[in-house]
């Protein structure tokens, strides 16, 4: 069998998008294999069981994403 992926959600921040399937694209802060916790968007099904891919961001990233779309969008 292969390594298990720990994770453990400090905070759900925002739900960004609810599709017809049953799963929701969110935001959360989140730590996974007891790794420092990081700012995490990805699709989650409903009981929080699976998910898929998604992009994690350290809080310096987030703020330059922050920056750069406050700058870049009307």
């Amino acid at each position: 069998m292969g390594n298990a992926v720990k994770w453990k959600r400090y905070r759900q921040i925002a739900n960004l998008s609810a599709p017809n399937n049953g799963w929701t694209k969110e935001l959360n802060f989140i730590s996974w294999n007891d790794w420092e916790p990081v700012y995490d968007i990805r699709t989650w099904n409903k009981d929080h069981s699976r998910y898929g891919k998604g992009v994690t961001l350290t809080a310096g990233e987030l703020a330059v994403l922050r920056a750069v779309l406050l700058e870049k969008l009307p």
